[in-house]
């Protein structure tokens, strides 16, 4: 029989102690590269013209073009909807308005049937945070973030609440957290700010596990308010100034209806440097805690730039040159900025043409994770495009509605675009070339008949019948 001493044995020990904890470090990287964190911010009502990677000049959004800088820009990406409860609807199911269940701004909940992003990445092991504007149910409800996958929620619930940036309350999870400081009149907290610190704190929290930060600021829409060391940085600097009046006190105060503001276009550029710089803390945050490598980001709006409030997009040339604003299913309201980042994997400083949508957003999430979709979309995974590898698989045709203004619908088949207004009345259609007519401005539905009538057939069956949206 083998005779081991003391020493000997120790050794065997250390020995496989040392194997032991080397192979499980080794599966914890793996794991990590497998389970990158995903931070996705979207912006409020910001135009595909708003920032000044594409193109805006009169004011400019370093930290944003600097994602840009380091990852990739998408020219063709487009919004859930043209208003912002179904676009959301659009981003968190993966199915676009034909299909989701929530497809207007009615005040309805997100079913608990419904199977969202947030849930997705719980099954998959990541702890699931959401800091900002949710709007797709309330507290305590079906629709409410914690009963849709969320582990944690900080803000707003109501859309019409989320007007408003020094609101009376916000939600902390399941609790109203209460702003003392914007009690009556006063103004003394700022709510994205808010916001922004506990998404800091999320991050910090959850730096050793794989989390998805949903970041749905209420910035740029719709109160034209920022706070005063911001706004003093710009006031005087975009002349002939845009005055709006509102409502300033009284029972609709804070109730929906926006504030004055004497300084639009100040205001807009000062909440637009404001995200900026919020974009780029977060971005810091990631780097100072070594997990660049392993997180992906991705910004983008949920829909074109509004007009309410005392909002100037004609100013600004926030569409770009896209025709069209919010409400509109032309591309200046569906068409928006995205940016994706991802250090080591997606290349630094490219463009991307291929064209995606809110409802690619859950199967490329999958299809990174390496996981299989259970649920119905109607999205594909855009993860080629990203790493440029792989083949890419394009869609057939994009599909939206709108419910309001008579009702709208849209389709985009290859370079084909085709909008159907006044659905609920005698319908009008529109057919443009978008590869020679970005800016939509020739209708070629005459000339083309027989694309007309092909494009026509599509867009009458891209959508399910719904008892909460009919046509």
């Amino acid at each position: 029989m083998l005779q081991v001493n003391e020493s000997t044995y120790t050794f065997i020990i250390t020995i496989v102690f040392f194997l032991t904890t080397s192979c499980d470090h080794s599966k914890k990287q793996v794991s990590d590269i497998n389970n990158p964190n995903i931070i996705y911010i979207l912006a409020d009502d910001l135009g595909y013209g708003d920032l000044s990677s594409y193109g805006q000049t009169k004011f400019s959004t370093p930290n944003i073009d600097a994602l840009a800088k380091e990852g990739m820009l998408f020219t063709q990406h487009y919004a859930g909807s043209t208003v912002c409860a179904p676009s959301r609807s659009a981003l968190m199911t993966g199915q676009h308005t034909g299909n989701t269940p929530i497809r207007g701004n009615k005040k309805i909940e997100l079913p608990k049937e419904s199977f969202t992003i947030a849930e997705l990445l719980k099954e998959n092991g990541y702890v699931t945070g959401g800091f900002g504007k949710w709007g797709l149910g309330s507290t305590g409800f079906e629709g409410d973030p914690l009963n849709q996958g969320f582990d944690t929620f900080f803000g707003f619930h109501d859309q019409m609440l989320a007007h408003h940036y020094y609101p009376n309350y916000l939600w902390d999870n399941d609790k109203v957290f209460n702003l003392q400081e914007n009690e009556g009149l006063k103004k003394g907290q700022y709510a994205p700010t808010l916001i922004h610190q506990r998404a800091l704190s999320f991050i910090d929290n959850h730096k050793n596990e794989p989390f998805f930060l949903y970041y749905p600021s209420i910035i740029p829409h719709a109160e034209l308010f920022a706070p005063e060391e911001y706004m003093n940085r710009f006031i005087g600097k975009f002349n002939p100034e845009k005055s709006f009046k509102g409502v300033d006190g009284g029972e609709l105060y804070k109730t929906g209806k926006y504030g004055s503001q004497k300084n639009g276009h100040a205001a807009f550029v000062a909440m637009i440097t404001l995200l900026d710089d919020q974009v780029g803390e977060i971005v810091q945050k990631v780097k100072d805690l070594g997990l660049e490598e392993n997180t992906i980001f991705i910004f983008t709006s949920d829909n074109g730039p509004h007009k309410e409030a005392g909002a100037d997009p004609e100013y600004f040339d926030s569409n770009g040159i896209l025709r069209g604003y919010k409400r509109d299913l032309y591309e200046g309201g569906i068409r928006v900025p995205m940016i994706a980042k991802w250090k080591g994997k997606i290349k630094e400083g490219t463009i991307t043409n291929h064209i995606s949508a809110f409802w690619d957003i859950m199967p490329t999430i999958a299809d990174v994770l390496n996981t299989k979709l259970e649920s119905e979309t109607d999205g594909i995974s855009f993860l080629p495009s990203l790493q440029e590898s792989g083949k890419q698989q394009n869609h057939d045709y994009l599909y939206w509605e709108f419910h309001e203004l008579k009702g709208r619908q849209a389709i985009r088949k290859d370079n084909w675009k085709l909008v159907k207004y006044k659905v609920k009345e005698t319908p009008e259609y529109f057919l443009f070339d978008l590869s020679s007519d970005p800016g939509e401005t020739k209708n070629l539905a005459e000339e083309k008949p027989e694309t007309l009538k092909e494009l026509i057939a599509i867009l009458e069956n891209s959508r399910t019948e719904s008892k909460d949206f009919k046509f």
